[in-house]
């Protein structure tokens, strides 16, 4: 008959187990990063707010582009024309068989308010995608932020569940021990050995979480691996801000002004479609050799003016209509951010004091638990009570600790909303 071993031994290989898997995890640790590190590097790295830059560069391509228009334009044209034979009469030739013609021309745009209109309306396009990707950079901000308070969360879930079992494994070492003396009994040991074991079955699902909690982090800073959270970050708690204040630093709010005041550019600027246009135009002109009806050196300067007189049944350009659709959209678009705004700066507010009033609860909480958790391991060493009390007092005291550490997350996580409810963040 094969002797089944006993709980204590198996108690210990577990430990041993645990405690060589703990060292092969520190020694694949993932780099740790601090919070402004991590948020500096979802800034800097992620492919989101690249691709919004290239907005910023589009637009400053179509701001050259259009003060081109504006820019004087230089060209040459050289031609050699051969004939048949010279052409003329008998007092000389006005047509000589080989001619070589040199003409440079200079044209200088002299009234143009419709140019002009265009490079203004394209710097505003600079500052509607520079805001834009400000707000992109917003959102990558925050949810850097939002990965790295959850890599915390689960690192302080861990470091609980690990003391969880601890206390669990130090309990069935002692109920085995007591059981080889005598002075217990196998339902004591069995319970404390299943107690055990769900607590390693826990640590098991934490460490998991970690894990994911790692990798998101590491996939919003770019990384090609998981990436660790190192210390904590403190959020400064605001008090009174008017609105004027947080609605200069809100970038979805600065969004829809840029967007705004583009829009209402575009419908000052359409009358400029009826402003006539103007240009002159150099023409110097060289002729070798010459013919009696062509001088050697002539020039043309030549003033052109061009006054619109119909453009089609519509008195305004369809640019301009569409720029009014646009500016009552962002009208409505920033009265509705407003509303919102409002409401998130409130929410977030009551949600700080509420969650620090919950986390000075439940930090006592869990000191009481643990105190109990003393007490009643203590009388059950000495036999004042069972060990099913002691089963449920340690389950009291890991889960007061892990609400705990869901409160100290859960205050974390409402100072960052209301800081960026307040555009605060980042800085």
């Amino acid at each position: 008959m094969i002797a089944r071993p006993s709980f204590r031994w198996t108690a210990i290989a577990l430990g041993a187990l645990a405690g060589a898997g703990g060292v092969a995890l520190a020694a694949q640790a993932p780099p740790a990063v601090t919070f402004e590190q991590a948020v500096t590097r979802a800034i800097d790295r992620n492919p989101t707010i690249a691709q919004a830059a290239t907005a910023v560069a589009r637009a400053d391509v179509l701001l050259e582009q259009a003060r081109v228009a504006l820019m004087p334009t230089s060209y040459m044209r050289i031609t050699n024309v051969t004939l048949d034979g010279a052409r003329g009469f008998s007092e000389g030739v006005f047509q000589p068989q080989n001619q070589f013609f040199f003409m440079p021309t200079v044209s200088v745009p002299i009234l143009s308010l419709r140019q002009r209109s265009a490079v203004d309306q394209a710097r505003d396009q600079i500052e509607v995608a520079t805001r834009s990707t400000a707000e992109v950079r917003q959102r990558v901000a925050v949810a850097a932020a939002q990965a790295f308070l959850g890599v915390i969360v689960a690192r302080r879930q861990r470091e609980v569940d690990e003391r969880a079992l601890d206390a669990a494994r130090a309990h069935l070492d002692y109920a085995t021990r007591r059981l080889e003396g005598g002075a217990g009994s196998r339902v004591n040991q069995l319970r404390a050995a299943q107690a055990m074991e769900s607590a390693a079955a826990r640590l098991e699902g934490t460490r998991l979480a970690l894990r994911r909690a790692q990798e998101a982090l590491g996939a919003i800073l770019a990384e090609d691996g998981p990436v660790d959270a190192a210390g904590e970050p403190t959020f400064e708690t605001p008090g009174a801000v008017e609105e004027p204040d947080w609605s200069a630093a809100r970038p979805d709010l600065q969004l829809q002004a840029a967007l705004r005041r583009a829009n209402e550019r575009v419908i000052r600027d359409a009358f400029r479609d009826w402003i006539p246009t103007a240009s002159a135009t150099f023409d110097p002109q060289l002729v070798a050799p010459a013919g009696v009806f062509q001088p050697s050196r002539t020039w043309r300067l030549t003033v052109t003016v061009t006054q619109p007189l119909f453009q089609g049944d519509q008195r305004r350009s369809l640019e301009s209509r569409l720029a009014d659709v646009g500016l009552t959209q962002a009208r409505l678009a920033d009265a509705s951010i407003r509303i919102q705004a409002r409401s998130e700066i409130r929410v977030a507010q009551a949600a700080v004091e509420s969650h620090e009033r919950a986390l000075a609860s439940a930090r006592q909480a869990a000191e009481h638990a643990a105190e109990v958790l003393r007490i009643t391991t203590a009388a059950f060493e000495v036999g004042a009570t069972t060990n099913l009390e002691v089963i449920d007092a340690q389950r009291t005291a890991r889960d007061a600790e892990s609400a705990a550490a869901f409160a100290e997350d859960a205050v974390r996580r409402a100072r960052l909303d209301l800081l960026v409810a307040l555009g605060r963040f980042p800085r």
